[in-house]
């Protein structure tokens, strides 16, 4: 039985480090999600288990496993607390010109360089006394990321996700073919399917293993093609590309960002499917009014680009 007069008495910072230890299951990701430390985490467990008078996490490894009590606590618990967040999100009205908040927007390292110095340029005179940070996005932990306002914004590409999470469209982008002209000019003139399938290729991705976006397109037509080299950054792709006969496969948009007199942008001599990109947040920071501007300011700065690119 918890006692009810420490419960009263309770620092509700407490149940931010138990909703984080609670989604991270391990002390160093929670200490990481907050920016405390580890020990401050295991601090703050040892205070709630005294005042709710149970273990509420057990070590098991790497990891630590709710008890069945946190179990059927935790869900109504992390529920009050985003209701607490969405009405202080709520509370007064948004000023751009006045407001010192922090916008804090999850977005792929391809995009980030393609959106953010526009997003940048953009705001600056419209929101002089904010800030906005550009953090990395990962796609396993961006539903709890944007659930407890760790994260306003998440931009990525399209993909299926659920209610409370929402999104919208933001830009759609053909794939094109990046080589060095000066080591195979034959193709600058003449780059086909042939050459194409002939060619050593490098591939982008964040993960070591596994098939990349184009390959899953390409292979739904029967077609497969040598990846000799993979790397993490499209830049540092475009790079390799330099001074070889290696060839990049990857979106038009950041592309055409490589500027080099020796890079040529090719069209994909295969018809794929175009790669979209949408915007995400929760449900909760549906009426927020700095939020919904911000997602405004978003989509208008693609539309921007959009329309300077077809100019």
């Amino acid at each position: 039985m918890a006692d009810t007069k420490a419960i009263q008495q309770l620092d509700l910072n407490l149940l931010k480090i138990f909703e984080a230890l609670y989604f991270e299951q391990n002390m160093t990701l929670a200490a990481k999600s907050l920016f405390i430390t580890p020990s401050a985490v295991s601090h703050a467990i040892k205070r709630l288990r005294l005042v709710l008078n149970d273990p509420l996490f057990v070590r098991q490894g790497q990891q630590m496993q709710a008890t069945a009590a946190c179990q059927r606590m935790a869900p109504q618990l992390i529920n009050a607390l985003n209701r607490i967040r969405q009405v202080l999100q709520q509370c007064g009205e948004f000023d751009p010109l006045t407001t010192e908040q922090t916008f804090n927007i999850a977005i792929h390292e391809a995009l980030e360089s393609q959106l953010m110095p526009a997003l940048i340029t953009h705001v600056a005179k419209l929101i002089p006394h904010a800030k906005i940070c550009s953090m990395a996005l990962s796609r396993e932990h961006i539903s709890r990321q944007l659930s407890n306002g760790e994260v306003d914004l998440a931009i990525d590409v399209a993909r299926a996700v659920n209610t409370p999470l929402m999104h919208m469209p933001l830009l759609s982008d053909p794939f094109c073919v990046l080589i060095d002209a000066s080591q195979q000019p034959e193709l600058a003139n003449n780059f086909n399917q042939q050459a194409y399938l002939s060619a050593e290729h490098v591939a982008v991705s964040s993960r070591p293993i596994g098939r990349v976006m184009e390959d899953l397109l390409l292979q739904q037509q029967g077609i497969n093609r040598l990846i000799k080299y993979r790397c993490q950054s499209y830049q540092t792709a475009a790079k390799m590309v330099l001074g070889s006969r290696l060839i990049l496969t990857l979106p038009r948009s950041i592309a055409e960002q490589f500027i080099d007199p020796n890079l040529l942008v090719c069209a994909m001599p295969f018809s794929l499917t175009d790669i979209d990109t949408h915007l995400y947040w929760h449900s909760n920071t549906e009426t927020d009014q700095a939020l919904s501007w911000l997602r405004q300011q978003v989509v208008r700065v693609v539309q921007i680009n959009q329309t300077k690119m077809t100019d």
